[in-house]
């Protein structure tokens, strides 16, 4: 990823790929970002995510993440990944105090 401002991130296009970009890899991309714009204290609790249109894998997209709420319990960020200026998926993330023990980390 490349940090073009705060919340706002971009993934490089994939130009060995020339098909239609993969919903799960579009997914992982968004839910890194959301998990750079949390205290690292906290790990993801639930995804909510609507696939709105193709992505285009010769395309870089664009990761613009919205903090919706941060609280004692939880964090919420709202996650738009966009190519050629449209909105092509959208995503809620909720993260919470890390359980002791785990040991996923998303950086």
């Amino acid at each position: 990823f490349d940090v073009l401002d705060e919340g706002v991130f971009e993934a490089a296009a994939r130009t060995q790929v020339r098909e239609h970009a993969f919903g799960g890899a579009i997914a992982a991309q968004a839910l890194v970002a959301a998990a750079r714009t949390v205290s690292t204290d906290r790990a993801v609790h639930s995804v909510h995510c609507h696939f709105l249109r193709a992505g285009d894998t010769t395309a870089p997209t664009k990761l613009v993440v919205t903090s919706l709420r941060d609280g004692r319990s939880y964090s919420t960020r709202s996650v738009i990944a966009e190519q050629h200026g449209k909105p092509i998926f959208a995503m809620t993330a909720a993260s919470c105090p890390a359980p002791l023990g785990s040991s996923l980390t998303l950086r």
